[in-house]
């Protein structure tokens, strides 16, 4: 049993950090949490299709 961060989750983490940035400088892209789960989200979804 691995207890450390594996890759998929740190791109994962930094996605939403990314996303959750861009909707706090720019409001008028939406409610910033909303923004950074859907984009991890989306990110967890793609990356387990391969």
């Amino acid at each position: 049993m691995n207890n450390g961060l594996d890759l998929r989750t740190a791109v994962v983490i930094l996605i939403g950090l990314g996303a959750t940035y861009i909707a706090l400088r720019h409001p008028a892209v939406g409610t910033a949490l909303l923004v950074g789960i859907a984009a991890m989200t989306v990110a967890l979804l793609l990356l387990k299709q391969q």
